[in-house]
């Protein structure tokens, strides 16, 4: 059975057992007729994903992998804040009549900064020490910007990435690690969507970098499962497991910027029936 998936229900159990509610305080979100938004939540989630064992797609209900990746693709690769070079509908309800999102996400990965080795933007810095200083405990990149907050449309939730290079014993390649920083997460919408996008990241870093994949660690400050979605996620946990897909990357592409959604691959993915028009509150 998929280890993600074992994840994934434990994780909500213990928001449904464990966590605090946040009905009658003072929240920001909101759904759609109006009506306060309120969650059950945890603070400080930490899961762990091998990703040297297995893809991390749930198989409860279907992740979609491609339009995932496409998300990543967008901020990491494009370094585009324009849903109009965004091939999904996801960034809609937080786009301006421009289609700009405004100083997030891909704009702050997109900044170039000077650095002794000269001017470079965060994701090129990453895969600069990747490859030429792989042992630096200093390889990361932060998206959470004060100075710029007042200039984005949706402060960025998954904000930082701090990579970890270890070589095991006996293998010849080095092992690409990393932590995923997130201040808040929609545990049913998107838990697995951002699970899956940058084990796809770490994936193609891996491969550019002549490295494996080894250890993605989500560290989620607020875990939460909105008072709307509790019962499907009760629902969804009690669902049948499956093994997790295979996952593939086209090993021709050694440079990260050439990657497409095309050059991934994903077989044997059984799973649950999908969940259709999830309430997201905004």
């Amino acid at each position: 059975m998929s280890c993600a998936d074992k994840i994934f229900v434990a994780m909500c159990e213990d928001i449904l057992a464990n966590g605090t509610s946040t009905e009658g305080e003072k929240v920001r979100p909101h759904w759609e007729d109006g009506a306060s938004a309120y969650t059950v939540k945890k603070f400080g989630v930490v899961n762990r994903y091998d990703l040297s064992k297995e893809f991390p797609a749930i198989t409860l209900r279907k992740t979609a992998v491609k339009t995932c990746t496409e998300e990543m693709l967008w901020i990491w690769q494009r370094k585009s804040n324009n849903i109009h070079d965004l091939n999904s509908t996801v960034w809609d309800e937080w786009a301006d009549a421009d289609g700009s999102i405004g100083k997030a996400y891909g704009y702050q990965l997109g900044v170039k900064h000077r650095y002794r080795e000269g001017m470079m933007d965060q994701v090129d810095r990453v895969i600069y020490d990747l490859k030429n200083n792989p042992f630096s405990r200093r390889i990361m990149t932060n998206i959470y910007v004060h100075q710029d907050l007042h200039e984005m449309n949706l402060y960025p939730c998954a904000y930082s990435m701090t990579f970890n290079v270890t070589h095991r014993e006996g293998e010849e390649k080095l092992t690409l690690n990393a932590i995923l920083n997130q201040r808040s997460q929609d545990v049913l919408a998107a838990n697995n969507w951002n699970v899956c996008q940058y084990a796809v990241l770490m994936h193609m870093l891996a491969q550019v970098c002549g490295m494996q994949v080894g250890e993605l660690v989500h560290v989620i400050a607020d875990a939460h499962i909105y008072d709307r979605h509790i019962p499907i996620v009760k629902e969804l946990i009690k669902r049948e497991q499956y093994a997790a897909p295979k996952f593939y990357l086209n090993p021709e592409i050694r440079d990260f910027y050439q990657f497409t959604t095309k050059d991934i691959t994903i077989e044997d993915y059984v799973t649950g029936p999908q969940i259709k028009n999830i309430p997201i509150a905004v």
